[in-house]
């Protein structure tokens, strides 16, 4: 039901097919966040015409409303959200341990307050996998402990304790028609990162997520730790870098050997009025762009700019028109999804390595600035 095959290499990227019950999933692909069983201003239709073939949904928030129970009664998060293809689902728990005042970690698990009422919630491993299998995606994700990567001491609590939970992970799944992957953590230090990835590559997971980057360590720190860890995970399995969604980033996990990529970057960009562009990044409600009669991008090929000026953009989000997010948010995931395609071919066609330095160059200034690019909305 679950395959990966490789079927081209360029240093250690790499292109491949994942096969799931929902359809087979071409690496390396970036997932649109659809955090509430949507991505935000967009319908499943836009999704499929601007080239997506995996979605993420977030368990913490789907738990909380309208509960995964109900998601089930549903027929599960694809008939639920119309979405036909791949989905994938977080364990909760970046989202749990964000809660950092209003929750309580132990060996079994974190005891949380609801955001939304306040309401008392405890999540274990066990917990997480039921949810996550009434839930009914694709993919799914152990039950994990996120830490400061500057703290060592602590990164070494959360890891191991990560550890143990994948195991009752692995315990408690029922259902064969979802993957499982682990989730290796450790911060940015090396023992830890070593010591994780060799823990959890040794464990029958058919894919292995990255987990605890993108969380204010530095982007050396970031490709430090994948490159201390890419040649000690499994050749035949997924491997997926949670929450990392600028061009820059893509570009240099895909150098790395990463598959799958996900992040809330590009639509929470598009709610702040912001574009992707080979310019570097764009900020349409500048005045500057007023009379500007060209398209975002004139490289892209999204709906968004083969029909509209960046003039008329401006003026629906000056108007605050919502129909500025949609034509935003088109535009930004398909920018990402058009750099993988463009990588999946130089890969293919054994170009990667000596475009990367052209691909950065060209993507510069889009890395994020004062916006996070890890969370949920």
């Amino acid at each position: 039901m679950f395959s990966f095959s490789i079927t081209a290499r360029a240093g250690r990227a790499r292109t491949g097919v994942f096969t799931t019950p929902h359809g087979d999933l071409a690496t390396p692909v970036f997932a649109p966040v659809g955090t509430q069983a949507t991505v935000k201003t967009l319908t499943p239709a836009q999704l499929a015409e601007l080239g997506a073939s995996l979605v993420l949904s977030n368990t913490y928030h789907l738990y909380l409303r309208p509960g995964e129970e109900l998601v089930r009664e549903m027929g599960g998060l694809h008939e639920f959200m119309q979405w036909p293809g791949p989905i994938l689902t977080d364990s909760g728990g970046f989202q749990v341990f964000s809660l950092a005042e209003t929750r309580k970690i132990d060996d079994d698990g974190v005891t949380f307050k609801s955001h939304i009422d306040g309401s008392t919630h405890r999540f274990t491993p066990e917990k997480s996998i039921q949810i996550q299998e009434n839930l009914g995606a694709d993919i799914i994700m152990a039950f994990d402990e996120c830490s400061d990567p500057n703290d060592h001491a602590y990164s070494q609590i959360a890891m191991e304790r990560t550890h143990r939970w994948a195991e009752r992970c692995l315990a408690a799944k029922t259902r064969d028609d979802q993957a499982l992957f682990g989730i290796l953590q450790g911060g940015v230090s090396p023992d830890l990162r070593t010591a994780s990835a060799e823990f959890i590559a040794s464990l029958p997971f058919p894919g292995i997520a990255i987990g605890g980057l993108s969380v204010g360590e530095t982007k050396a720190e970031m490709h430090a730790a994948l490159d201390i860890i890419e040649p000690l995970l499994p050749e035949d399995k997924p491997r997926y870098l949670m929450g990392v969604g600028t061009p820059e980033d893509l570009v240099n996990g895909v150098a790395r050997g990463v598959d799958i990529f996900d992040c809330v970057l590009p639509t929470r960009l598009a709610r702040h009025n912001a574009a992707f562009s080979s310019e570097g990044r764009l900020n349409l409600m500048n005045a500057t762009f007023a009379s500007d009669k060209r398209p975002i991008d004139e490289t892209c090929d999204c709906y968004t700019c083969r029909t509209f000026t960046r003039a008329y953009i401006r003026h629906l989000i000056a108007a605050k028109e919502l129909l500025a997010r949609t034509l935003l948010s088109i535009h930004n995931l398909r920018a990402l999804i058009r750099l993988m395609e463009t990588m999946r071919a130089a890969i293919q066609d054994g170009s990667f390595e000596s475009r990367v330095p052209d691909l950065l160059a060209q993507w510069q200034g889009n890395a994020e600035r004062s916006l996070t690019t890890k969370g949920t909305k």
